[in-house]
């Protein structure tokens, strides 16, 4: 599969900025491979939205893909009982 192009709003950002220094090792090292598989094992489509979910530990990784443009991008990064809150 081509490799997508990853884009962090910069809301994302700030909320992967804000967790300990270890997770946010793995957590950027999960967004990294969603720009090789936008669909890795494990991912699940959102109902009610266009976003999926992929899980790292006790955080949850919100994205969209827009398949058109092959581009990957990374909605929300927060703890599991707290990201899908609005």
């Amino acid at each position: 599969m081509a490799s997508c192009s990853l884009y962090i709003k910069p809301s994302a950002a700030k909320e992967i900025e804000a967790l300990p220094k270890a997770d946010r090792i793995k957590i950027v090292h999960r967004i990294q491979g969603l720009a090789e598989n936008p669909r890795p094992p494990g991912h699940e489509k959102l109902s009610g939205d266009d976003k999926y979910r992929v899980r790292q530990g006790n955080y949850r990784i919100l994205y969209t893909i827009n398949g058109n443009e092959l581009i990957v991008s990374v909605v929300r990064v927060g703890h599991r009982r707290e990201v899908y809150r609005r």
